[in-house]
């Protein structure tokens, strides 16, 4: 199983933060974002390659971010590549990444985890792929129990097997409070569909759109992420973010 990391974004939301640091870049607690997210992959047996997609103007700094890891963590094999787009104005969108480091990198034989570079969770993402590997397309989601903060994700109801049923992106009358997130298992059977969706002139953005496609063509199944989970869209989630990894570490440290 390969795994590909979002990070080709211009995070405009984050400036002057984000002016000339990539998001995923930014440190949380002791280490930057994207550190969390690849430790959360050690538990994950048969990795193959740690693709990291991102734009023309952060490529040499992932560069040397993935340089600079491997001294420390040698069991990973990164790659980085870059999408060519220089702005905001000209990026490819998640999906467009998605599908072009795929069709770049030939990997439409082996199973995919696609995980956006500015998302933190606590837990391992072991028992997450242990439970995906069963199905042909599987989405993380997590309750944020809350009837108003959900209208800012992707809203989805699920049957009693944890089979979507219905998915609906910031809506207005949400049908629960399960939150669709930035992580996702695609067999090697689902890749090629993404070529199929933005043929038809789909939206390339939000890689969320992609399984409000798909669910409707093949069953996608679920997975509630339980423990910690931020979507760093903001300052605030920033410093949230900040607050509570350096809290958990510290803990650690007391044990």
């Amino acid at each position: 199983m390969n795994v590909l990391i979002l990070a080709a974004g211009y995070a405009t939301r984050l400036y002057p933060l984000t002016l000339n640091k990539a998001k995923p870049l930014l440190p949380v607690g002791s280490k930057p974002i994207i550190e969390w997210i690849v430790e959360k992959l050690g538990d994950i047996s048969d990795l193959e390659t740690v693709y990291i997609v991102t734009n023309d103007k952060f490529a040499p700094d992932f560069q040397a971010w993935a340089e600079h890891y491997l001294d420390r963590q040698p069991k990973f094999k990164f790659k980085i590549i870059n999408d060519g787009s220089k702005s905001d104005d000209d990026k490819l969108g998640a999906i467009g990444d998605i599908n072009f480091v795929i069709t770049r990198e030939n990997l439409t034989k082996s199973d995919l985890l696609v995980v956006a570079g500015d998302n933190l969770f606590s837990e391992s993402l072991a028992g997450f792929v242990g439970c995906a590997r069963k199905t042909d397309a599987t989405v993380a989601v997590y309750d944020v129990g809350d009837d108003e903060a959900i209208k800012k994700y992707g809203n989805i109801a699920i049957d009693a097997d944890g089979i979507i049923t219905h998915f609906e992106e910031k809506p207005q009358k949400p049908r629960s409070t399960l939150a669709a997130i930035a992580l996702y298992y695609y067999s090697s059977k689902v890749l090629s569909l993404f070529t199929t969706y933005l043929a038809a002139g789909n939206n390339p953005d939000q890689p969320g759109r992609f399984v409000q496609w798909l669910y409707r063509r093949t069953p996608v199944k679920t997975f509630q992420l339980k423990g910690e989970w931020l979507d760093i869209g903001s300052k605030e989630t920033l410093k949230e973010a900040d607050e509570i990894f350096r809290r958990n570490q510290n803990a650690r440290m007391e044990e």
